[in-house]
């Protein structure tokens, strides 16, 4: 039987360029959640939000150059995607044409788009920027990743929300364990854009403040952008090449709720049906998983909903299974928040240390979980989750386990 192995992971958040500041940092307890920048947020609710950080972010060497038509969702995904290939040792070669691209797809260029926009609003030309427009489609991302790394074999974007990117990875595991493909680029990326901004403003869903995850004084969310690629392998292929792995995918788990366009079914039932499906699939028992990277939005009906779906599936043992959001370090970066919450798992796995939850520091008692207060705590899970659980009643789960 084929396994799923995640060989490379690339990173790009608020708090680094890459993988490993990011990591460092996310451990530290520190969150990239600070003024926003990008565009004026005068009238908002809020003012903040988990920015990339302009002056760090360099795009590596490419085996392309990107024109100046290229999105910043785009630039943001072919970073990511360079330090996960070269992370794993995997060289853009011929073998290359024939690798998966599944990722999930946002905003892409909108917020380009809105630039165009607004200068046509102030009177400006008709003609000058259309280049702005290129990119709105939001499979864009995918295309600049599939053209600049030559990847000619399945592709597919996946659009379901908040949790896009975690069935994106899903999906790429599924074909590496059926046989379609040896290697799949996986992961998603997101960029900040007035619209998506705005649209959470009016829903009253974020925090004036930095978000709280799992916390009794929770308001809100915070916005945040990034990437994350990984390289899901399989195994034999990895092991011929003496690849070293993070985790191995072992399963994934997707439901709709079909309750509501942004409100989460208030029992838990729905999401409960998400982890047991995502349980099922991988061969794996509530009682092997020992931390889950929840999905953890600061917001007072999800983080509620959501602990009442994992009291349904672990009983009283969830208050000896670690819960930890890194949304209160980076942000809700929307399509792109499945792919960091599923590396970050990985890395936890790998490297035996659990993020901790940024902002947390009372508990409620509608959510009973041990959620990582201040740093990064010791823990060797061999099984753990990454929940995502979207607008729509999108809901998807990964199970991640060791490969030792």
């Amino acid at each position: 039987m084929r396994e799923a192995w995640i060989t490379g992971i690339g990173l790009l958040t608020a708090l680094g360029p890459d993988r490993e500041t990011t990591w460092r940092r996310l451990l530290a307890g520190e969150t990239g959640i600070r003024p926003l920048t990008l565009f004026d947020t005068s009238g908002y609710r809020t003012h903040l939000a988990a920015q990339v950080d302009d002056a760090a972010f360099r795009l590596p060497p490419l085996p392309c150059q990107p024109d100046r038509h290229t999105s910043r969702a785009s630039r943001f995904a072919l970073a990511a995607a360079a330090e996960a290939l070269a992370d794993a040792g995997l060289p853009v070669s011929a073998e290359a044409r024939n690798w998966a691209l599944v990722l999930g797809g946002g905003t892409a260029g909108l917020f380009e788009a809105e630039s165009f926009v607004a200068r046509r609003l102030r009177g400006g030309p008709r003609v000058r920027g259309l280049g702005e427009l290129v990119e709105v489609p939001q499979d864009s991302p995918s295309d600049r990743v599939a053209r600049c790394f030559g990847l000619t074999g399945p592709r597919i974007t996946v659009t379901t929300a908040c949790s896009s990117s975690t069935i994106a990875v899903g999906i790429a595991a599924e074909l590496v364990c059926d046989g379609d493909v040896p290697v799949a680029l996986t992961g998603g990326s997101d960029a900040l854009c007035r619209l998506t901004y705005a649209g959470f403003n009016s829903l009253r869903a974020v925090d004036p403040d930095r978000a709280k995850p799992f916390d009794r004084r929770r308001k809100g969310l915070s916005l945040g952008e990034g990437a994350a690629m990984l390289v899901v392998e399989e195994a034999e292929h990895a092991r011929r090449r003496g690849a070293r792995p993070y985790a191995r995918v072992l399963g994934y788990g997707v439901t709709n709720d079909a309750f509501h366009m942004t409100q989460p079914e208030p029992s838990g039932v729905a999401w409960e049906r998400t982890v047991r499906a995502a349980l099922a699939d991988a061969g794996v028992a509530a009682s092997d998983v020992a931390y889950i990277n929840g999905h953890g939005t600061a917001t007072e009906q999800n983080d509620q909903a959501e602990c009442a779906a994992y009291l349904r599936v672990f009983g009283e043992r969830l208050a000896s299974v670690p819960v930890s959001s890194v949304k209160g370090a980076l942000g809700h970066c929307l399509c792109a928040a499945g792919g960091i919450e599923a590396a970050v798992t990985a890395l936890a796995i790998a490297r035996a240390t659990l993020p901790p939850t940024a902002g947390f520091a009372e508990a409620d008692p509608a959510c009973p979980v041990d959620a990582i207060p201040g740093t990064g705590r010791p823990g060797t899970p061999r099984v753990a989750l990454s929940s995502s659980f979207a607008f729509g009643g999108n809901s998807g789960v990964l199970v991640l386990g060791s490969c030792a």
